[in-house]
């Protein structure tokens, strides 16, 4: 998830003093998982209330969050996550263009520049994922859908060029998104991160396999098609993810989110899917390795 109304991302010089989260106070840490497993999804580089990136890695790290994939969403946050990955071993990255930022660039007749800058730092051997890219038709208007199909396609080219996995941003989109990968076919490794489909859309999922990341909406009251979703999935295809500093799990709505939120919503997980938390973790770890790869190479 990307808005437009964050702070520039931060530039490589200011590690240091990076992160960020929406207002408001942080919630207390959640027990720590007895088996740990990684962020599939964040972005450091946004929010309003600074942190030191380390020491987030570090607070997510102490409840059982061993890593993260830091996730670009324009040149600027894709700049960032490449710099952010050579700063901390615990970081992987993916870089794109956002659907919504494409039909600006567009406008500016920069957007195939932007594109070509995306594929360069996709070469840097922690950039595992191209993403996050897709359809949002909740923020842009008709006049900007030739822009994001025409980045959607090339990122998606981008993916199976470099052997990446890809990650979707999807939002009132589902129906054009299949139908773009099945016209021009999927990457090998692909994944509907923030996943917002429901049963019949985890359904399309299995028979493709294409893995589904499940955010902290799973622990929304309201979130009905989520949990239908879940329950048909292929538990070899499901993934966790934050989407920090957005999606915050209940019930901490309204404040920032993090990584080390996430044991609240790996817990949603393991009680609806009936297993314990161990067994949940170590299902999420190797389902996160068949995506990235390893954090130690």
């Amino acid at each position: 998830m990307c808005t437009h109304d964050v702070p520039r991302p931060y530039r490589p010089e200011e590690l240091t003093d990076i992160g960020g989260a929406r207002p408001g106070a942080f919630a207390g840490a959640p027990a720590p998982l007895p088996v740990p497993v990684y962020d599939n999804h964040t972005h450091f580089d946004f929010g309003d209330s600074p942190v030191e990136l380390r020491a987030a890695l570090d607070a997510a790290e102490a409840v059982g969050v061993a890593g993260a994939v830091q996730v670009g969403c324009d040149l600027a946050s894709s700049r960032f996550t490449v710099a952010a990955v050579d700063a901390d071993p615990r970081l992987l990255g993916a870089v794109a263009i956002h659907p919504n930022d494409a039909p600006e660039l567009a406008l500016a007749g920069t957007l195939d520049d932007a594109l070509a800058e995306i594929d360069a730092m996709a070469a840097h051997p922690r950039i595992r994922a191209i993403g996050e890219t897709g359809l949002d038709y909740f923020r842009t208007g008709e006049a900007g859908l030739a822009a994001q199909h025409h980045s959607f396609r090339a990122h998606l080219d981008m993916a199976k060029q470099r052997e990446l996995a890809l990650q979707i941003h999807c939002r009132d989109a589902h129906t054009d998104v299949l139908a773009t990968l099945d016209e021009v076919g999927a990457p090998s490794r692909l994944v509907f991160h923030c996943f917002s489909g429901d049963a019949e859309l985890a359904k399309i999922c299995n028979e493709k396999g294409w893995f589904m990341s499940f955010s902290g909406t799973l622990t929304f009251k309201n979130a009905h098609n989520l949990r239908a979703a879940l329950a048909v999935a292929d538990p070899a295809l499901i993934l966790v993810e934050t989407d920090a500093p957005f999606l915050t799990p209940h019930p901490f709505r309204g404040r920032p989110n993090a990584s080390y939120m996430l044991p609240y919503t790996v817990q949603c997980m393991a009680q609806l899917m009936g297993l314990d938390l161990s067994e949940m973790g170590h299902l999420l770890r190797t389902n996160t390795g068949s995506v990235y790869g390893s954090w130690s190479d």
